[in-house]
């Protein structure tokens, strides 16, 4: 009897191990989730580090309120007697400069560009990354900017990455956005944080990922259900949407463009980037970069 009942609590102390081993591991990585590493701007990836001027752009130093209390602060580049603005939006962890490689051809085309930080990156104010749920606030109180205090009439947007997922979710929400470009964006959350936690620390989706997301969920409000792309694209159209994707990307698993599209309806468009990395479409083929975006929203905004 004695042994009998030492093993048990042998079992006991052993599932005890266990079971805080795998909390704090749910517990790190749901922290891992809420708050990207360090961020430097290279030029290697984002091309232009510096502001507008850079390229020669006039622009304002702009801040907005996000419906729950955060500054958010961005540039603004206005353009001469135009009503047509192209919102940019950025990646996880990154900042407002990643957009900049399309702010010229855009603005030479007659398009204001208003590029911003969103919370927890850059200059806004510190928060934590939802992956897209609390970020398409930032999104939405933008487009209420330029048009309160701008004066735009018809209002698109490009996003890259995470910010390509989160724009998708704003403008399915929201039908001011008439025209998107979308660059290797996730289809589904869970799958890309998944599909990152195999390829960065081998882990197996099972168990850890669902509880990781659940404590996720808990520790910043948010659903995880509600922060899939592609169960919400199709109901975009017919405002169209345009999807970019590397078929080497190795952040964004290339799939998960192809799913975009699949679940696009008409009008939509897709250009597969032949060897094209994480969100490089521009350094790839700068001319039908360029080219391509730009007779985008000149044909549809």
């Amino acid at each position: 009897m004695k042994s009998g009942a030492g093993f048990i609590r042998i079992l006991i102390v052993v599932a005890a191990i266990a079971a805080a081993l795998f909390f704090g591991a749910a517990w790190y990585f749901s922290s891992v989730l809420m708050n990207p590493g360090p961020f430097q701007c290279t030029k290697e990836h984002f091309v232009f580090c510096g502001d507008p001027m850079e390229q020669g752009i006039p622009f304002e130093n702009v801040e907005f309120k996000s419906p729950d209390g955060l500054t958010i602060r961005g540039w603004y580049m206005p353009a001469i007697a135009s009503t047509k603005a192209v919102i940019f939006a950025h990646g996880r962890g990154a900042n407002r400069n990643e957009g900049m490689r399309f702010a010229r051809p855009l603005h030479d085309a007659g398009f204001a560009v208003l590029t911003f930080d969103f919370r927890h990156c850059g200059e806004s104010d510190s928060s934590f990354n939802s992956m897209g749920f609390h970020e398409q606030k930032d999104i939405i109180v933008a487009i209420d900017f330029l048009e309160r205090n701008k004066g735009m009439k018809r209002i698109g947007l490009i996003g890259w990455s995470q910010g390509a997922a989160t724009g998708i979710l704003a403008m399915a929400g929201d039908s001011r956005i008439r025209a998107g470009v979308f660059e290797g964006g996730f289809a589904n959350a869970s799958d890309v944080i998944a599909e990152g936690a195999a390829r960065d620390f081998g882990l197996p989706r099972r168990p850890l990922i669902p509880f990781v997301l659940w404590l996720y969920g808990l520790r910043c409000g948010l659903d995880t259900d509600k922060m899939n792309a592609e169960d919400v694209i199709g109901s975009i159209a017919p405002r169209p949407v345009y999807i970019i994707h590397g078929d080497a990307d190795t952040a964004v698993y290339y799939h998960h463009g192809e799913r975009l599209y699949a679940a696009a309806k008409d009008p939509k468009m897709m250009w597969t980037v032949k060897g094209g990395p994480h969100v490089e479409c521009w350094q790839m083929d700068r001319e039908r970069a360029e080219r391509t975006v730009r007779e985008f929203f000149v044909k549809n905004l």
